[in-house]
């Protein structure tokens, strides 16, 4: 298993990872396999999407925002209970297809840590799992 740190600005940012799996990837020498990405944080968590175009992370953020407002009256003490829900909404693991050495994306896409509660210090794991 290893591990990639993650240190976020904003209270609600996508972060790309993309080169940082592709690197461990890469160090790992795998033919063929799969790829786990897991994030241990119940208000943050992860997706694939366009990483052409930044303006499609900003939008997803704002609509999160729209549906789950921090601004919102919830039980929970912390205050953080909308980071929870768009963890929750957004997901804490991914897998990833590795073949020929590299991981099976779309043109477009791009692997993003999504920070609901930050800016904080995090970690995300993966294991590279052989065929």
């Amino acid at each position: 298993m290893r591990r990639l740190e993650v240190k976020t600005r904003e209270r609600t940012q996508f972060v790309d990872i993309t080169a940082q799996v592709r690197e461990v990837v890469s160090d790992e020498n795998i033919v063929s396999g799969l790829c786990v990405v897991f994030c241990p944080h119940t208000t943050a968590g992860l997706t694939i999407n366009e990483n052409a175009d930044p303006s499609v992370c900003r939008d997803i953020l704002a609509h999160l925002e729209g549906l789950v407002p921090q601004s919102r009256k919830f039980t929970h003490s912390e205050g953080n209970s909308d980071a929870h829900i768009k963890a929750s909404m957004m997901g804490s693991s991914l897998n990833v297809i590795i073949e020929n050495k590299k991981l099976v994306l779309g043109t477009w896409q791009g692997i993003y840590f999504c920070e609901f509660d930050g800016p904080r210090q995090r970690k995300i794991y993966l294991k590279i799992i052989k065929d």
